[in-house]
């Protein structure tokens, strides 16, 4: 038998356009930034936030940085500090890439080689960038010229 469904009934509000229970905590751009807080917390380089929402489908933030072992912290703090868990983290055998995919904002943590391999902020040039020093106080962050150049800054 099947349920009457009340047209009038509130759109839940915690669950994302796929279905998945969102966090209540904090914004998919407070996540991000957390992400990149603890990226640079382990001294990731090359810390990039990209507001990629309005380009792409998927999700509505990018975090990209190169390092070692920092996929770990990212996760923990993500998930003390926002609330969030990953639905999905994917990654190379020999650890060059890792993908932490939280839904509204992926984490991508690169090996600097891979990094510069695929380019993938390049990918999304027209995504504004998060102003890491404004919004999260991260006045140390370190860049190679490069990505120094994307972001308006000195390596």
């Amino acid at each position: 038998m099947n349920e009457a469904v009340d047209n009038n009934a509130p759109i839940n509000q915690g669950v994302d356009m796929y279905g998945r229970q969102k966090p209540d905590l904090l914004s998919p751009r407070e996540c991000a930034i957390i992400a990149a807080q603890a990226a640079n917390e382990k001294k990731a380089t090359d810390i990039m936030v990209q507001q990629v929402g309005d380009l792409i489908g998927v999700t509505e933030y990018f975090v990209i940085c190169q390092v070692d072992a920092v996929v770990d912290e990212i996760e923990e703090q993500c998930r003390l500090r926002g609330g969030a868990k990953p639905y999905h983290i994917e990654g190379t055998a020999d650890g060059t890439w890792s993908l932490l995919d939280y839904g509204s904002f992926i984490v991508h943590v690169f090996q600097p080689e891979t990094r510069d391999y695929y380019r993938l902020e390049s990918l999304w040039n027209d995504a504004p960038l998060v102003d890491l020093e404004g919004e999260a106080g991260l006045t140390d962050l370190t860049y190679s010229e490069r990505i120094a150049k994307l972001v308006g800054r000195e390596a």
